[in-house]
């Protein structure tokens, strides 16, 4: 049964359309802005799928999750041409939902919107902004799900190799063939649920 067939769903299930932790789904079902109830003599929490969507709506978190088991990737990256023509390849070449940012303002604004699974991320826009995207990513509680790979052409085999310690899921090296970059999307998604 897929979840928009269900009338209920549980916290877990919420966590996974919106794009969240699961503890960040029972804030807001605790502090009351996302209805649903308590199953009697338990403390699992059931929201029902209108309310969902209620909230939904009224926080602009965009409905993709709910209609759409595609994988949402945002890419971020300031060269125009490089964000273009990986957003043209990925576009014919799978199913994911996707979305570009060619800064980090951008990556932040669309992040919110768009609540991304997995974040292509060049680490050398601007001066330095890749590295101070991630931080604010790592920081932000209803962004902890998001799975972030780095995007770079100056990668040596030790600094790849710290980019994990960073907080990082995973790392490209530029020039990178289609395959890589998409095996490198599936890996990183696998990991979050």
């Amino acid at each position: 049964m897929s979840l928009f067939e269900k009338d209920v769903l549980t916290t877990g299930e919420v966590a996974k359309i919106c794009n969240v932790a699961s503890r960040t789904v029972s804030k807001w079902f605790d502090s009351g802005q996302l209805r649903g109830y308590r199953i009697p003599g338990s403390k699992d929490r059931r929201i029902p799928v209108a309310n969902l969507m209620k909230f939904m709506k009224g926080h602009g978190i965009p409905f993709d999750g709910l209609m759409s088991g595609n994988t949402r990737v945002l890419i971020v990256d300031g060269d125009a041409d490089v964000l273009g023509k990986l957003h043209e390849i990925l576009a014919e070449q799978t199913n994911f939902d996707l979305r570009s940012a060619g800064s980090a303002f951008e990556a932040g604004v669309e992040c919110e919107r768009f609540r991304p699974h997995v974040m292509l991320l060049d680490l050398h826009m601007g001066d330095g902004e890749g590295s101070s995207t991630m931080k604010v990513i790592r920081s932000n509680d209803d962004l902890q799900v998001t799975k972030v790979v780095a995007m770079s052409g100056k990668l040596t085999d030790g600094q790849v190799a710290s980019l994990s310690q960073q907080g990082f899921d995973g790392a490209l090296r530029k020039p990178f063939s289609v395959r890589q970059v998409i095996e490198s999307i599936e890996a990183a998604h696998a990991v979050v649920y």
